[in-house]
């Protein structure tokens, strides 16, 4: 009996120490999201448009999630922006990271006004995803297709040098 209570004890505590190691996943309208587009410091930002429905989306989560890990030693952010919808929505995403062993920053943006914030976010871009920014200040880089990881280092490496 008291080995039993152990094992329930110690399965109690691998999952609370799970359920800690979920990310929370913050929803924001475009109003409030904006601003990360304008740090004017010295960090390079990496911001990927992408919703789970989106199968390029999917297939390009884990170039994001090896440069978030390679260049944790260096001044860059990885930041998915979510535009998955209905119900549950923070739940099945919350599931969905962890299932895809994703721990880049995701932020959910809930503002059905797309046709207002599209084009805040780049004259040029469509809508369509994935998208992506990459930028150091007021320097910028933006793709409107699914990207890889050699593009994206290519493109963080180039950033950091023009800015150095």
């Amino acid at each position: 009996m008291k080995i039993r209570l152990q094992l329930l004890l110690f399965l109690a505590l691998l999952l609370s120490i799970k359920l800690a190691e979920a990310q929370e996943i913050k929803t924001y309208n475009f109003n409030e999201l904006e601003p990360i587009f304008h740090h004017q410091n010295d960090t390079t930002y990496v911001i990927n448009f992408w919703a789970m429905w989106c199968k390029p989306c999917v297939e390009e989560l884990p170039e994001f999630e090896d440069i978030r890990k390679d260049y944790s030693n260096q001044k860059v952010k990885v930041i998915l922006i979510s535009l998955d919808f209905g119900k549950n929505v923070t739940d099945r995403l919350t599931k969905f990271l962890e299932r895809k062993d994703i721990h880049a920053r995701v932020i959910l943006l809930d503002d059905p006004d797309a046709d207002s914030w599209i084009g805040k976010v780049d004259k040029n871009w469509d809508g369509a995803l994935p998208a992506t920014v990459i930028y150091k200040k007021d320097i910028r880089e933006v793709f409107t297709r699914q990207i890889s990881y050699d593009e994206l280092a290519k493109s963080i490496d180039n950033l950091n040098k023009k800015m150095n």
